[in-house]
């Protein structure tokens, strides 16, 4: 038992996890726009996202020399020395738009992760902006990178479903912060720090509205798609009616991260 906690702590604290659930998401770009599988691309998505979270999430701690290397951590190293040269590989095969843009949100990473501008420090510290950079990031990379390295336009569906993504992010990254709300620094100005958790919830619950609606914009939208939009809602409706900052790490970090995947896995099991 204690064995398989340390695969899992090192599973989530290693980002396969998220990592997986951006591979997801890209999967579903491709169901949406009917783009055969990409594997460069997918293999980008997925290497680079073990690469930069673990980046932003350990970067900070050693150059405040607050990291100790513990076993799992020197795992961790050599993971995300693995997923650098995946990600590298992968980046070659990409089509050179496709590199342009992606170099964007490396530099936008980058802004949020290192102090950039000495006086205001990272984007990460800036109150109330973290949750906006993120969900552009998260909606940007796994809509539109595959989109433009398959050769297709920026329809007006490609905004909508942009749009749609990046309010899929933010819900989720609410229900992480009600969970955070216990450690996060006062000056942050999260979400919950603002509102209390019972107004952060219902913000929540009513951005599901515009986030299922959006799929009947959709030129081609189909049926089956809004049930599925349907169930998804519901799952994280009930994962937001019962967030709470007692809660278990454990609760976002594994259950909530998963949400994407489990969108994919409907659309593979009901289309």
């Amino acid at each position: 038992m204690q064995l398989l906690k340390k695969l899992l702590d090192f599973y989530i604290n290693g980002s396969i996890h998220v990592a997986v659930a951006v591979f997801a998401l890209v999967q579903m770009t491709f169901h949406f726009f009917h783009i055969p599988f990409d594997g460069p691309m997918s293999l980008f998505a997925f290497c680079g996202t073990i690469v930069g979270y673990n980046f932003v999430k350990y970067d900070a701690l050693a150059r405040a020399k607050k990291l100790k290397m513990s076993r799992q951590l020197k795992a961790i190293v050599v993971l995300s020395a693995i997923a650098l040269g995946g990600t590298l590989y992968s980046f070659l095969l990409l089509q050179r738009q496709t590199q342009v843009l992606a170099l964007a949100f490396l530099g936008l990473t980058l802004l949020y992760t290192l102090p950039v501008f000495p006086k205001l420090g990272n984007a990460r510290n800036w109150a109330g902006v973290k949750i906006y950079i993120v969900a552009f990031c998260w909606a940007g990379i796994t809509m539109f990178l595959p989109v433009l390295n398959a050769g297709l336009d920026f329809s007006p569906d490609v905004f909508l479903k942009f749009f749609q993504r990046f309010l899929l992010v933010i819900i989720l990254i609410l229900i992480f912060e009600i969970i955070d709300l216990k450690q996060d620094n006062v000056a942050l100005q999260t979400v919950p720090q603002r509102l209390g958790v019972q107004r952060t919830k219902w913000l929540n619950l009513f951005l599901l509205i515009p986030f299922y609606l959006l799929e009947f914009f959709k030129s081609d939208f189909q049926i089956i798609q809004l049930w599925i939009n349907l169930i998804l809602i519901i799952v994280i409706a009930l994962f937001t009616l019962f967030s709470s900052p007692k809660r278990s790490d454990y609760y976002t970090s594994f259950w909530v991260e998963s949400i994407p995947v489990f969108w994919w896995l409907l659309v593979l099991l009901l289309r």
